[in-house]
């Protein structure tokens, strides 16, 4: 006997073929979030495709910090915004939920009331079977009973091991593995550790922004001032500074690399905020905060090196961190800890512990590779083929039912 899901991509997938011509729910971050993962895949398949973008549903429970206030607060007002077109064919929805998932009544309530949500936005934009494309495991309570045509859940991090995940997350995930038509990952060790709950399980690594990381590259993209006087080496860093950034290692390659500068750019999380005060005293490291996503060419221009300096954890063993294949673009030789998915990227120097870390800073200092090479060798991992690869999955796996 058919399930929902199944009944509902038999009676449309003849019609409308493989993400083309299709509505297309996707549970994910904020929109107005960094671009990740999610936002690339969504705006090219934007191009034959609607999308019904809806924000964040919390997987953690929140503290009593400012920033986690300050964001419930933003989460009640924008509840109140009507679905709106961010971009052609793309409509955010600012759904609300209570960010916990482990008492059968508070579960219950949220699969009552976001479904509600969700629904009324489906009616409205004339939403029909649409394929459910699941970046976030707590949708995972809607999953396969918004009349889904196909369920896909594309597995980006190992989401139960980040810091403070919500009671019950853990088994809503599991559950949605189980009943995806298809899951999507995009690190190996999440293809070993996932593949156990569906057969239907693949690797599609990450793509890049790869036009607008290389305009680094470009005369005419000027540095900017906050970075052009600082003393070299520049040092960079973009990216959200979590508790998964090393920051021992940091403080240590600012002491090695006491005439230059080690640049921070990114938003401090609220789970880093303790851990980050290790640097607080050192002159050398500059912190410049969060930048607009249109700016990071130019401030990757300005450095001399990247790093992704992550500690070695059961969350960054599985992570695939898309700011590495960003520094490649934009032509930077890139200094990273071992985590596995680096290890398969040309011009991504690999250290084992802090002091060989250290070592391939030098390495990669002294190094007369040009920075066009750097960026070339990454030119075929785009945005597009990643599509592509998804693409002929879906066309294939539905061809099988």
């Amino acid at each position: 006997m058919m399930s929902a899901v199944e009944s509902k991509k038999s009676e449309s997938s003849d019609a409308t073929g493989a993400l083309s011509g299709r509505d297309i729910l996707c549970f994910s971050h904020d929109w107005t979030g960094d671009p990740l993962s999610k936002t690339h895949l969504m705006r090219i398949l934007a191009r034959d495709n609607r999308i019904l973008w809806i924000n964040a549903i919390a997987n953690r429970m929140p503290t009593t910090s400012k920033k986690d206030i300050g964001r419930i607060f933003r989460k009640l007002s924008a509840f109140a915004e009507p679905v709106r077109e961010v971009e052609p064919n793309i409509f955010v929805l600012n759904p609300l939920a209570i960010p916990s998932y482990g008492s059968g009544a508070v579960r219950e309530f949220n699969q009552r009331f976001l479904s509600s949500q969700v629904r009324k936005a489906m009616r409205k934009l004339r939403f029909e079977h649409p394929v459910n494309m699941v970046f976030n495991p707590a949708a995972g309570l809607l999953a396969g009973r918004l009349g889904e045509a196909e369920l896909i859940y594309y597995c980006v991090d190992e989401y139960t091991a980040f810091t403070g995940a919500s009671k019950g997350l853990k088994e809503i995930e599991e559950e949605l593995f189980r009943r995806s038509d298809m899951v999507i990952v995009s690190a190996d060790n999440l293809l070993q550790s996932k593949k156990q709950f569906n057969e239907n399980t693949f690797l599609i690594r990450h793509g890049t922004d790869w036009a607008h990381f290389r305009t680094a590259l470009d005369e005419a993209t000027p540095v900017p001032h906050d970075v052009a006087q600082l003393p070299r080496p520049i040092i960079g860093f973009h990216g959200l500074l979590a508790d998964w950034v090393d920051y021992e290692l940091i403080k240590k390659i600012a002491e090695r690399f006491s005439d230059g500068s080690v640049v921070l750019i990114g938003k401090i999380a609220v789970d880093a905020e303790r851990k980050i005060k290790v640097l607080d005293e050192i002159k050398n490291i500059h912190f410049l905060g969060r930048k607009p996503y249109s700016e990071l060419p130019a401030y990757c221009k300005g450095f001399d090196v990247a790093i992704n300096p992550f500690v070695i954890n059961e969350l960054t063993l599985a992570a695939n961190p898309l700011k590495v294949r960003e520094y490649l673009a934009a032509g930077l030789l890139t200094v990273a800890t071992d985590i596995p998915e680096v290890r398969v990227l040309e011009n991504c120097l690999v250290a084992r512990d802090h002091e060989e870390f250290l070592s391939h800073l030098k390495t990669a200092l002294s190094s007369t590779r040009r920075r066009s090479e750097i960026s070339d060798s990454i030119e075929q991992e785009s945005w597009e083929a990643k599509v592509g690869e998804l693409r002929e999955l879906v066309e294939r796996i539905g061809g099988e039912t």
